[in-house]
Protein backbone atom coordinates (compact mmCIF):
# COMPACT_ATOMS: atom_id res chain seq x y z
CA UNK A 1 0.00 0.00 0.00
CA UNK A 2 1.12 3.43 -1.06
CA UNK A 3 1.82 5.44 1.80
CA UNK A 4 0.08 8.88 2.53
CA UNK A 5 1.68 12.07 1.80
CA UNK A 6 1.44 12.83 5.91
CA UNK A 7 3.33 9.20 6.56
CA UNK A 8 5.85 10.58 4.23
CA UNK A 9 6.13 14.26 5.81
CA UNK A 10 7.38 12.42 8.90
CA UNK A 11 9.75 10.37 7.36
CA UNK A 12 13.72 11.69 7.33
CA UNK A 13 14.74 13.96 4.38
CA UNK A 14 16.93 15.98 2.50
CA UNK A 15 17.33 19.22 1.26
CA UNK A 16 18.35 20.48 -2.22
CA UNK A 17 19.38 23.90 -2.00
CA UNK A 18 21.41 26.57 -2.95
CA UNK A 19 23.48 26.54 -0.61
CA UNK A 20 25.65 23.32 1.00
CA UNK A 21 24.57 23.34 4.35
CA UNK A 22 21.97 24.98 6.49
CA UNK A 23 22.86 28.59 7.80
CA UNK A 24 22.80 28.24 11.58
CA UNK A 25 21.05 30.99 13.65
CA UNK A 26 23.67 33.05 15.07
CA UNK A 27 25.64 32.99 11.27
CA UNK A 28 27.08 36.56 11.33
CA UNK A 29 26.04 36.72 7.83
CA UNK A 30 22.81 38.72 6.30
CA UNK A 31 20.82 35.20 5.41
CA UNK A 32 17.96 36.94 5.42
CA UNK A 33 19.13 39.30 2.95
CA UNK A 34 20.69 37.07 0.06
CA UNK A 35 17.68 34.84 0.68
CA UNK A 36 15.52 38.06 -0.62
CA UNK A 37 18.17 39.15 -3.17
CA UNK A 38 17.58 35.06 -4.99
CA UNK A 39 13.79 35.41 -4.17
CA UNK A 40 13.80 38.43 -6.29
CA UNK A 41 13.40 38.64 -10.12
CA UNK A 42 15.26 36.45 -12.91
CA UNK A 43 17.11 34.71 -10.00
CA UNK A 44 14.32 32.98 -8.40
CA UNK A 45 13.00 32.07 -11.92
CA UNK A 46 16.88 30.43 -12.75
CA UNK A 47 16.62 28.55 -9.15
CA UNK A 48 13.04 26.89 -10.55
CA UNK A 49 14.97 26.34 -13.42
CA UNK A 50 17.16 23.94 -12.20
CA UNK A 51 14.79 22.25 -10.15
CA UNK A 52 12.58 21.56 -13.13
CA UNK A 53 15.96 20.05 -15.16
CA UNK A 54 16.48 18.20 -11.95
CA UNK A 55 12.85 16.39 -11.84
CA UNK A 56 13.06 15.83 -15.59
CA UNK A 57 15.87 14.61 -15.87
CA UNK A 58 15.16 11.88 -12.83
CA UNK A 59 12.45 10.98 -14.70
CA UNK A 60 14.05 9.82 -17.37
CA UNK A 61 15.15 7.06 -14.84
CA UNK A 62 12.08 6.60 -12.75
CA UNK A 63 8.03 7.27 -13.16
CA UNK A 64 7.33 10.33 -11.15
CA UNK A 65 4.03 11.69 -10.42
CA UNK A 66 2.05 15.23 -9.44
CA UNK A 67 0.37 15.41 -6.17
CA UNK A 68 -1.93 12.11 -5.73
CA UNK A 69 -3.16 11.74 -9.02
CA UNK A 70 -2.73 8.44 -11.14
CA UNK A 71 -1.24 9.70 -14.41
CA UNK A 72 2.27 8.28 -14.20
CA UNK A 73 4.94 10.48 -15.78
CA UNK A 74 3.06 14.00 -17.30
CA UNK A 75 4.24 15.48 -20.03
CA UNK A 76 7.80 17.55 -19.58
CA UNK A 77 6.10 20.76 -20.61
CA UNK A 78 2.91 19.79 -17.67
CA UNK A 79 5.92 19.07 -14.95
CA UNK A 80 7.35 22.45 -15.74
CA UNK A 81 4.33 24.60 -15.38
CA UNK A 82 3.45 23.13 -12.63
CA UNK A 83 6.55 23.31 -10.61
CA UNK A 84 6.32 27.09 -12.21
CA UNK A 85 3.30 28.03 -10.77
CA UNK A 86 2.55 26.36 -7.33
CA UNK A 87 3.10 24.36 -4.66
CA UNK A 88 3.47 20.52 -5.74
CA UNK A 89 4.25 17.01 -4.19
CA UNK A 90 6.10 15.03 -6.53
CA UNK A 91 5.49 11.29 -6.31
CA UNK A 92 8.88 8.68 -7.10
CA UNK A 93 7.66 5.12 -5.75
CA UNK A 94 8.08 5.79 -1.87
CA UNK A 95 9.50 8.77 -1.76
CA UNK A 96 8.39 12.66 -1.65
CA UNK A 97 9.58 15.53 -3.41
CA UNK A 98 7.97 19.11 -2.49
CA UNK A 99 8.52 22.06 -4.77
CA UNK A 100 7.65 25.13 -4.14
CA UNK A 101 7.15 27.94 -6.63
CA UNK A 102 8.42 30.99 -4.47
CA UNK A 103 11.58 28.91 -2.62
CA UNK A 104 14.92 28.20 -3.59
CA UNK A 105 15.09 24.74 -2.15
CA UNK A 106 13.14 21.06 -2.62
CA UNK A 107 12.50 18.94 0.15
CA UNK A 108 12.70 15.47 -0.49
CA UNK A 109 11.25 12.77 1.81
CA UNK A 110 11.73 8.64 2.55
CA UNK A 111 14.39 8.45 -0.71
CA UNK A 112 16.58 5.08 -0.53
CA UNK A 113 20.09 5.27 -1.01
CA UNK A 114 20.26 5.01 -4.83
CA UNK A 115 17.66 7.73 -5.74
CA UNK A 116 19.74 10.15 -3.05
CA UNK A 117 22.89 9.48 -5.47
CA UNK A 118 21.18 9.80 -8.30
CA UNK A 119 19.50 13.29 -7.08
CA UNK A 120 23.05 14.43 -5.31
CA UNK A 121 24.40 14.16 -8.65
CA UNK A 122 21.52 15.61 -11.05
CA UNK A 123 21.87 18.28 -8.28
CA UNK A 124 25.34 18.98 -8.49
CA UNK A 125 25.18 19.19 -12.48
CA UNK A 126 22.73 21.85 -11.86
CA UNK A 127 24.92 23.61 -9.42
CA UNK A 128 22.89 22.99 -6.28
CA UNK A 129 24.01 20.95 -3.03
CA UNK A 130 21.94 18.25 -1.01
CA UNK A 131 22.14 18.37 2.95
CA UNK A 132 20.08 17.29 5.82
CA UNK A 133 18.56 19.53 8.14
Amino acid sequence: MRMSIEELLEKPYWIVDILPEQVKQDSPGQYFAVEKYFLTGSRLAEIKRKHIRLILKLNCYMDISLDDETEINPPPQRIAEVMQSRYVNIRIGDALIISEADDTHLSVFNAGDALMERIRILAAAEGLFVWRP
